[in-house]
């Protein structure tokens, strides 16, 4: 009997976990690992010494081109971050598409962009997800405003129920 292959899925938190509200996603990849019952992070740790489950997860303080190595063995990603986009709801969940243009003019690479690049030079284009928490302060510090902190569960909610189907 042939056995299907589990999907395997890779949530990538971004963010300064010292810019208080900008360290979210640190709080929600905390919050997934107790919930997947696996060691927290440190927090100078990112979790890339750790993958190779069928639901991984890492913190860092920006997407980089190294990361394509490891993302190109997940069937899916899901970006999460703080966003202060006035457009957009307090959790905001999109599908990524790879962006059409490339810039080589920044140093900030976009969840769509990584997965541009992921497609151009790998030829794989897993499901891409962004999950971005309304960020409120933005000062130096740990704890996450209020309004900030009520947004962990929802999010954590959100990609359980992505990453478990």
């Amino acid at each position: 009997m042939i056995q299907a292959r589990k999907t395997r899925s890779l949530v990538l938190g971004v963010g300064n976990l010292d810019r208080q509200d900008d360290g979210a996603a640190y709080h929600v990849i905390q919050a997934l690992r107790r919930h997947l019952r696996q060691p927290l992070l440190e927090p100078d740790q990112t979790g890339l010494e750790e993958l190779g489950g069928r639901v991984d997860s890492v913190f860092l303080a920006q997407l980089a081109p190294e990361l394509l190595d490891v993302a190109m063995n997940y069937d899916r990603l899901v970006f999460v971050d703080a966003h202060v986009q006035p457009d957009w709801e307090d959790l905001h969940c999109a599908p990524v598409e790879p962006e059409e243009r490339l810039s080589t003019l920044t140093h900030h690479l976009t969840p769509g962009l990584f997965m541009a690049l992921l497609q151009v030079l790998y030829g794989c284009t897993p499901e891409a997800l962004l999950v971005s928490l309304r960020g409120h302060q933005f000062d130096f510090g740990r704890d996450l405003s209020a309004a900030t902190a009520r947004l962990i569960e929802p999010a954590l909610d959100e990609i359980v129920r992505r990453v478990t189907s």
